[in-house]
């Protein structure tokens, strides 16, 4: 549940404030210097300053800092009263080696915006299981150093982190590049939109990220809970389709799970092999889904572009308007009423 205690529209942005990165999964040095440079410029233009942990370039043989060097940025940025939004730099494959490492207490003392996707879905899970702070299911910093088809993720940015609010319609176009090996020839797919499996409204929590970083949280302390939420999943081109089933069947298993108000899915990668017709057999034969809302192909995951989802924090979607609304200041506690 969302703690009581935070005020998320003091939490919004403004002009000049201060964005820190920080490395809990893989070390920035994967990171090509133009594309930090540029991500930098984009949030120049957005009126934030940028600054870095002290070890967001240390790197071991696993391609990371130690978790000592990691947790210890983690914990400056909270405790900074500069910082007002955290990004984390890149994914990875090990951010759960933090959880038990970290002060949750000095967390929920110093709530701040904190986003990211794809490895960091255990860190920020656990974040919101140990303190209720919402944290956010969204771009990478080194995401921002895209040049072209990132419009789509800085407008998503913009409303949700400024004005506490955006409508989430599917993007026009999308792709599965490796954009941030050849900026200039990129390939952009032409978006038929959101894939409604199930049709009905959803209104409820965010919970959520990576399936399989998300159940490697299952039976711990740092597992969050599914009561009346809308949980949204996705994956990487590792995931086979068996992969997926088995997954998602273990999600179906969980005591909390018929508590789920709605499901969202994020868009496949293409060499995942997973399609629509596919993911529609796989849902067909799960009885625990029949009377869920469940949309697919939506703009969050391993594809770009990337739009900002909340965990803990509401989501709203409108079936007829094909619509997700995240709003930030909304009282989690007075909807699930």
């Amino acid at each position: 549940m969302q703690d009581e205690g935070v005020d998320m529209k003091k939490l919004l942005l403004r002009s000049s404030d201060e964005v820190r990165v920080i490395a809990p999964s893989c070390s920035m040095r994967k990171i090509d210097s133009s594309v930090i440079e540029r991500a930098q410029e984009r949030f120049r233009c957005l009126g934030l300053n940028v600054a870095f942990g002290d070890h967001v370039y240390d790197e071991d043989f696993l391609g990371s800092a130690s978790v000592d060097k990691r947790v210890a940025d983690l914990h400056a940025a909270f405790a900074d009263k500069k910082v007002k939004l955290i990004l984390t730099a890149i994914g990875g494959f090990n951010s759960n080696q933090l959880l038990q490492h970290i002060d949750y207490a000095l967390l929920k003392k110093n709530p701040k915006l904190l986003c990211g996707f794809s490895d960091v879905t255990a860190l920020l899970n656990a974040i919101h299981a140990k303190t209720g702070m919402p944290v956010f299911y969204g771009p990478h910093f080194s995401t921002f150093g895209m040049e072209k088809g990132i419009e789509f993720t800085i407008e998503c940015f913009k409303n949700t982190f400024f004005y506490g609010r955006c409508d989430i319609l599917a993007s026009e176009t999308w792709s599965d590049d490796m954009w941030f090996k050849d900026q200039e020839h990129r390939q952009f797919i032409t978006n038929p939109g959101y894939e409604i499996i199930h049709r009905g409204d959803m209104v409820g929590m965010g919970v959520g990220g990576n399936i399989s970083t998300f159940n490697l949280l299952a039976g711990t302390e740092y597992e969050p809970s599914l009561k009346k939420s809308i949980l949204f999943i996705e994956d990487t081109s590792r995931m086979s389709i068996t992969d997926f089933d088995r997954h998602l069947e273990a999600l179906t298993q969980r005591d909390d799970f018929c508590t789920v108000r709605g499901i969202l899915i994020g868009r496949f990668q293409k060499d995942s092999g997973i399609d629509m017709d596919m993911l529609r057999k796989i849902i067909s034969r799960k009885k625990a889904l029949d009377a869920i809302p469940l949309f697919a192909n939506v703009d969050f995951g391993h594809t770009t572009p990337h739009c900002i989802l909340p965990i803990g924090g509401m989501i709203r979607v409108n079936v007829d308007r094909k619509c997700i609304t995240v709003q930030l200041h909304s009282s989690v506690e007075q909807l699930l009423e």
